[in-house]
């Protein structure tokens, strides 16, 4: 197993759960990353002793330096930081950063030659071409933490190396607003889309997963990590989130992932992979599991599942597009500047109306990204 880690996002929903995994299983934190969570990040710092802290505001850099004068940690900020952090000599990076800041220090971590426990979904839908190049070319592992990628890694570790996989299952909660209609969407409020029946995760998160945005950017992702056509990834509503999703064989047997919905069993795999070690997770208790129920994904409704199926379908900078739209429109509405449902119409027309090509470098995939961005914004 491994012995030390660095962790980017450490004050948010999966860097918290992260760390917690790590004190469980005794490992050396070496780095820590916040976006402006200072107190938090101190208690971390004060726990964990690790080399270098990140925070990406300036001002709040400067706060926590004085903060943590007693210590021998050392504070950056900005992008520079999380590249400085990328860098290091941990054996693994836990990326948890939510939004498209994740995709240079993954870049960055990768030509480093580090293995990668990734979060940040954002990093294959937008720059899925660049990244997996930069893997092979680098010999590195990248592991998924999200709980459907893992549930379909975790699977195919009993797969033949042959081609024998018809497609893949995502499974998907549904979020809070399964079986409604678009009519009974459009008053929604802030509070009730961040009311997840299932997980608890940050609100850019919780929203993206009241919107199915989620959804959509999990078959993007899934299509560049496991090499998949995406008409060949279905997605199934299964309101219990027992099953995190699955795999379909040619002869059309089916293979499971199941577990509570605790992010830590994700998690802790991307960690100890390919060993397993015990966790603070509960056992599933099977006498509990009275039924378990399995809907088919609205994506008529849901129009941000739509919008990045069409994205994948385009090809090349489409998926930046439609990552980039939804990070404004997420936070437009978050602000109660927008209403629920047009988080979606702006994803779909930002794809529909962005001309775009391939992606080449970096750079192109940021030009896309700040494109779809003040489309959005110039539409309200």
């Amino acid at each position: 197993m491994i012995k030390n880690i660095s962790v980017l996002g450490s004050t948010g929903s999966i860097g918290t759960q992260t760390l917690d995994v790590a004190r469980n299983l005794g490992l050396q934190v070496n780095a820590l990353s916040a976006h402006s969570s200072i107190e938090l990040l101190e208690e971390q710092i004060r726990e964990f002793k690790p080399r270098l802290a990140v925070v990406f505001e300036e001002a709040k850099a400067k706060e926590l330096r004085l903060s943590i004068a007693d210590t021998s940690t050392k504070v950056l900020s900005g992008m520079d930081g999380l590249l400085e952090l990328s860098g290091d000599d941990s054996d693994l990076m836990v990326n948890a950063i939510v939004g498209m800041v994740g995709l240079a220090p993954t870049l960055e971590a990768i030509n480093s030659g580090k293995d990668i426990a990734f979060a940040n979904k954002e990093t294959l839908v937008a720059g899925g071409e660049l990244v997996m190049n930069a893997v092979k070319e680098h010999g590195v592992k990248l592991l998924p933490v999200d709980s459907e990628h893992s549930a379909i890694f975790q699977c195919l570790q009993a797969a033949p190396p042959s081609k024998v996989i018809k497609k893949i299952l995502l499974t998907a909660s549904g979020g809070p607003f399964f079986g409604k209609t678009a009519d009974q969407l459009k008053d929604v409020t802030v509070e009730q889309a961040l009311a997840h029946p299932n997980w608890s995760m940050g609100a850019k998160i919780t929203i993206d997963s009241a919107t199915m945005m989620n959804k959509g950017l999990e078959i993007i992702e899934a299509a560049w990590l496991f090499d998949t056509d995406p008409d060949d990834i279905e997605v199934v509503v299964h309101r219990e989130s027992i099953i995190h999703s699955m795999i379909e064989f040619t002869d059309n047997s089916v293979l499971a992932q199941l577990g509570m919905p605790d992010m830590r069993i994700p998690i802790q795999y991307a960690i100890t992979y390919p060993e397993r070690y015990p966790s603070p997770v509960a056992e599933l208790d099977w006498t509990k599991l009275s039924r378990m129920t399995f809907y088919s994904a609205d994506d008529t409704t849901f129009k941000c599942l739509a919008a990045c199926k069409k994205a994948m379908k385009k090809g090349g900078l489409y998926p930046a597009v439609a990552n980039g739209a939804n990070e404004v429109a997420n936070r437009l509405f978050r602000d109660r500047k927008i209403s629920f449902l047009d988080i979606g119409e702006l994803v779909t027309s930002a794809v529909d109306n962005i001309d775009v090509t391939s992606a080449a470098c970096l750079d192109d995939v940021l030009r896309a990204d700040k494109a779809a961005r003040e489309y959005v914004y110039s539409q309200i």
